[in-house]
């Protein structure tokens, strides 16, 4: 069976073999989803922007089936505080942007901040690539399967708060779910969740991958969080 494992440099590869059936939702939506149903917010057509790439990693704990998020550092220029799928911009070993470079680059950043141990990870799809027009960073979701779990905790407390897991069943609970209203007048949608608040990017990257995957249950979107200004 091939999995994807990541050494710097080295081979890695998508593979959907012995998924578990649960997972065959969130497989047919990475196959199917086009870019304007994921973001408004698509990389320039000039090429511009700081190619990057995050780690949505599909696992399975005791309430079922799971996600790793991370909250970074709040002494962070970019995106303080805020929790987040691990992830950063591509190295230059990582490889070609355009290929297997983004996969190769979830793998390392992910292991690099929650201590996450590449080789129990199965790689299985790609989001298409978006864009995060505050910080100009052209995003890969790389979706993956944590076939052989291992211990993840912070790294580095400059970079990461903490590490944490949240059940796909929490996020789908319409009790969890509100509209963040940024002073700019911005909406989104995001998560009240193992005492975080999940918003921005990162939300509305699940929120789609909910819709898609059919495991969105209808929710309030009248329920509203206010951003802080300095969000």
């Amino acid at each position: 069976m091939t999995r994807a494992s990541h050494t710097r440099g080295g081979a890695v590869a998508l593979s959907k073999e012995g998924l578990p059936a649960w997972l065959e939702p969130v497989v047919r939506a990475a196959d199917t989803v086009k870019p304007l149903e994921l973001s408004r917010f698509l990389p320039p057509e000039n090429g511009s922007g700081r190619q990057s790439a995050v780690l949505i990693l599909f696992g399975e704990g005791a309430g079922g089936p799971e996600l790793l998020l991370m909250e970074r550092a709040g002494s962070l220029r970019s995106h303080a505080g805020q929790p987040s799928f691990p992830g950063g911009a591509l190295d230059p070993e990582d490889g070609d942007p355009a290929t297997d470079g983004p996969l190769r680059a979830a793998l390392r950043e992910a292991e690099e901040e929650t201590g996450l141990d590449p080789s129990g990870v199965q790689l299985f799809g790609v989001l298409p690539r978006l864009y995060i027009p505050v910080s100009g960073f052209v995003v890969t979701p790389v979706l993956g399967w944590w076939r052989e779990p291992s211990p993840v905790g912070v790294v580095d407390p400059n970079e990461t708060a903490r590490v944490f897991t949240v059940p796909v069943a929490d996020l789908t609970d319409p009790a969890n779910r509100v509209t963040t209203v940024h002073p700019s007048g911005h909406r989104g949608p995001a998560f009240l969740v193992e005492s975080a608040l999940v918003w921005g990017f990162t939300a509305g990257v699940i929120d789609r991958l909910l819709h898609f995957s059919g495991w969105e249950r209808p929710w309030d979107r009248d329920k509203q969080v206010p951003l802080d200004w300095r969000a």
